[in-house]
């Protein structure tokens, strides 16, 4: 029996060291979410509403992007940050940094690639309608960041499914430090090829209810966003 006052336990992983790898969990995907919107928002738009020689191209590389093998993604983060490879002076091998790298990199082609589907889905003379009213060029883009909102939506809504749930790029290149590195999905895999059925099962929980309050929360803004 646990002494009185002790602090709960999942088997072997105490509430404070969930909760530890919880918040982690939480920082690392919320700052890669932030940078792949930052990036990938503007060249979604820019891809969908200008033509230029070599765009089919550059779509098409971010079609394959969207369909990348995130373990992939992890080598050529580890390669490049790897203490003989270009970026290894930096010593960002084993950190936070190195596993927000690769979840950019995983984020990245579905943000552009939703975003540019949707700008291609509006109207051909959508632009030239907006022109005419004479609008300063802030404005066009606030009605067209508003017109696209549902797209954007999506767009956040893929990212984080696919960066919350991944386990292979950030084992690869965080290294699953303890207090360190530490997410919830690669503590879920160390403590089942451990054996500890119990462990993974609870932090699973963990996971899947951390996921469906943050889905639940996208779906009422989306759906808010359909009836306004």
């Amino acid at each position: 029996m646990s002494a009185k006052g002790a602090t709960p336990r999942v088997s072997g992983v105490d509430a404070a060291q969930i909760g530890e790898i919880t918040l982690r969990t939480l920082a690392v995907c919320g700052a890669a979410l932030a940078l792949a919107l930052s990036i990938g928002v503007p060249l979604g738009i820019f891809l969908g509403a200008r033509r230029f020689a070599g765009r089919g191209l550059v779509v098409s590389s971010v079609n394959a992007g969207m369909g990348a093998p995130p373990v992939v993604v992890g080598l050529v983060v580890a390669l490049l940050l790897w203490r003989s490879g270009p970026l290894g002076g930096l010593g960002l091998m084993y950190s936070s940094t190195a596993m927000i790298a690769a979840q950019v990199l995983i984020a990245l082609p579905l943000v552009v690639g939703i975003t540019l589907a949707a700008v291609g889905a509006l109207e051909e003379d959508w632009d030239l309608q907006v022109r005419t009213l004479g609008l300063p060029r802030r404005w066009r883009l606030w009605l067209l960041l508003r017109e696209i909102r549902m797209g954007l939506l999506a767009a956040v809504i893929a990212a984080l499914g696919g960066i919350l749930s991944e386990v292979g790029a950030v084992q690869m290149v965080g290294g699953n430090l303890a207090g360190e590195t530490r997410m919830l999905t690669t503590a879920i895999l160390m403590h089942t090829s451990m054996g500890e059925f119990e462990t993974a099962i609870g932090l699973a929980i963990v996971l899947i209810g951390l996921t469906l309050v943050l889905a639940a929360i996208l779906t009422a803004v989306q759906q808010s966003g359909r009836r306004g």
